[in-house]
């Protein structure tokens, strides 16, 4: 008898008059007959933090790290008293800035102490955050301020120049700039002239203090939050969140967390540096924020981060693939500068242990000896303390979570969600080696389904069932924010298509294999429109053609270029290469030229650093050529490239690791 991790509460149905077949509906165990009640005490985010600070008052919330002397010094806190009382000091200036209920603040920077005390300073007074980044694209800010309609923004001093840009022409609906630290007098005046008023963090906070005012706390159904995500083209979707998802979600842990020995509690202490304007980080917090526990903030530079956790000494950490791919990465290193002695018993420790944990010993039972002789080393590079670690954004390689979970001496679990299922849509459980490589069941809030794609051959009636995973429940999003064309297309009788492609195991555990539209997310966490890229990079003038590749477990873009025959012999001459067409090709210099005309040609169009094209294979023939490699249409069929060049791809994600070590 395989051990269940979800129920089955409908059965599938074959598809009818065109209809797509749909897979069963399955459920969290805790959910067979139906939703558990929510917690009566905690229906909106601000009841959730008052009641904390009603209970752990003296407890550390919030901590952060001072430069002195060009160094960064140990971490400093704020108690959850101390930050209520600054958060009521901020709600107060925002309401005596004649700012009402409902009106939408954005907050725009880093995570830092004074981002989430704006943000609760918007649960206080029923306002509506709108968090600002600006990984969505250049003009993506500017977008935001317009389409939200935002009156507020709380800024970090960085941030500024970018606000006040001339490019950013919506700033000038603003009628208020707060910044989280001070501006510049420069600065100021910039604001001034536009007829925008300005205030440092210690100024408003003055303010506040000396017109006080009672909290207009929101109702559980009101607007916590208009969050921002990217599309497949065009400008980003404001996926909007209630009070009411967010608790439940709050609500879907504890609930989840009961069920297990090991308890969080009050000590527990986490990293925060995954963007607060992202949905998992800003659930993580909110969590803690529900337990009494600490949250510390990394000083703002990720390839440093490993010396904030030695000094935080955290108990989780939330991380995108790419960073605990880092880790990993780091160890291997690690392994290779020590004598083949030591590293031949490593070996042989970590092969004992898995043999083991796959025998299903829990991983701090399974070899307590190759933990304090061999594993120790690696949880003291994760500052020494860490008993959870949670993988999310993308899917992990099962190769590094297998190794994080004999290595780490902690849990390691993935979960699956996004922005519209307010975080969580399933999450793995901590010491089942049958979750290895999956992303564990239904949350307890959620019901899923997968549904047939008929065009890319998933049926969720077939052996094993694949198809789009589609999410029900009370966590899911109220629909995009001025956007109803869009919230239908993804809402259809209550279940909103995810565009993620998942094979559900016969344990009721799901596995996402693929993604409905090309739009792929990169390890880090960062989605990249394939189809949009090969249409920018296809107008440089030495590319004939141009098929772009990305992948979940990869953190570069690669491509195969097709040169423009006439264009390449051109260079051919000007550089003295006497060779034929064919033997061109395959010259270091024209693929380093090629790949330099791409460099220029994402530059000029503004793409992203994690858009740039890290390496390319040089294909004399066309697509054209083949045809098996485009459909009628000449559409590139993905699949059938990537079975051509899998080989030459394998080779220069291998060749551009090699490169970073």
């Amino acid at each position: 008898m395989i051990k269940q991790f979800a129920v089955k509460v409908e059965d599938g149905r074959k598809g009818v008059d065109g209809d797509p077949s749909v897979g069963p509906n399955y459920r969290n165990l805790l959910a067979k007959d139906g939703f558990p009640p929510l917690d009566s005490d905690l229906k909106t985010t601000w009841e959730v933090f008052r009641n904390s600070v009603e209970k752990y008052p003296d407890n550390r919330m919030l901590g952060w790290r001072e430069l002195s002397d060009g160094k960064w010094g140990p971490y400093v806190w704020k108690t959850y008293k101390t930050v209520y009382q600054e958060v009521l000091h901020i709600a107060s200036a925002v309401r005596a800035s004649g700012i009402g209920p409902g009106c939408k603040v954005g907050i725009y920077g880093s995570n830092c102490p004074q981002w989430i005390v704006a943000m609760e300073a918007c649960n206080a007074q029923s306002y509506i955050s709108v968090p600002l980044y600006d990984t969505l694209g250049s003009g993506a800010v500017n977008f935001i301020l317009d389409h939200a309609e935002v009156d507020i923004v709380f800024v970090q001093d960085k941030k500024v120049k970018e606000l006040l840009d001339p490019e950013c022409t919506h700033t000038q609906r603003l009628k208020l700039i707060v910044c989280f630290t001070s501006m510049t007098d420069e600065e100021k005046d910039k604001a001034d002239s536009m007829g925008i008023k300005s205030y440092s963090w210690s100024e408003f906070v003055q303010m506040g203090s000396e017109h006080p005012s009672e909290p207009q706390t929101p109702k559980p159904t009101d607007i916590c939050t208009i969050m921002y995500t990217s599309g497949t083209s065009g400008d980003p979707k404001g996926v909007i969140l209630t009070h009411l998802n967010a608790t439940t979600n709050i609500r879907g842990v504890d609930l989840f967390m009961d069920q297990f020995e090991d308890k969080m509690t009050v000590d527990d202490v986490y990293i925060s540096f995954l963007p607060l304007a992202h949905i998992l980080d800003r659930m993580i917090e909110e969590y803690f924020f529900r337990k009494g526990a600490s949250v510390g903030f990394f000083h703002g530079d990720i390839n440093a981060l490993r010396d904030d956790m030695v000094e935080l000494k955290p108990t989780f950490l939330a991380g995108v693939p790419r960073v605990l791919e880092r880790i990993h990465e780091g160890v291997l290193k690690g392994l290779e500068e020590v004598n083949p002695r030591r590293r031949k018993i490593f070996n042989i420790l970590y092969n004992y242990k898995l043999k083991w944990m796959k025998a299903g010993y829990k991983q701090k039972d399974a070899s307590p000896l190759a933990d304090m002789l061999a594993f120790r080393k690696v949880k003291n590079r994760l500052g020494g303390r860490i008993r959870l670690i949670v993988s999310g954004g993308a899917p992990l390689s099962s190769e590094v979570e297998e190794f994080l979970r004999v290595t780490s001496c902690a849990f390691v679990l993935q979960g699956y969600g996004m922005t519209e299922t307010c975080g969580l849509a399933t999450l793995g459980f901590p010491d089942e080696m049958c979750m290895l490589g999956t992303v564990g069941s239904a949350f307890v809030y959620t019901e899923l389904r997968l549904e047939e794609v008929p065009e890319m051959g998933y049926d969720p009636l077939a052996d094993p069932p694949r198809g789009e995973i589609c999410v029900k429940g009370k966590t899911s999003f109220v629909g995009y924010y001025k956007n109803p064309e869009l919230t239908n297309e993804v809402m259809k009788d209550g279940w909103f298509h995810t565009g993620d492609i998942g094979e559900m195991q016969p344990n009721g555990v799901l596995i996402i294999i693929d993604r409905k539209k090309h739009l792929i997310k990169l390890s880090q966490g960062e989605y990249v429109a394939l189809e949009y890229l090969e249409k920018v990079y296809g107008i440089t003038p030495i590319v004939e053609d141009i098929w772009v590749y990305g992948d979940s477990f990869k953190s570069a873009l690669v491509a195969v270029a097709v040169p423009n025959k006439e264009h390449a012999e051109r260079w051919a001459h000007q550089n003295g290469h006497k060779v034929s067409y064919d033997e061109l090709c395959k010259l270091t210099q024209l693929r380093d030229y090629i790949l330099s005309e791409l460099k220029s040609t994402a530059e000029r169009n503004k793409l992203r650093g994690f858009e740039h094209i890290k390496g390319i294979i040089v294909e004399p023939r066309t697509f054209e050529d083949e045809k098996e490699l485009l459909t009628a249409t000449l559409k590139k069929r993905r699949d059938k490239l990537m079975k051509r060049y899998k080989e030459g791809i394998d080779i220069l994600y291998k060749n551009l690791t090699a490169k970073k070590r």
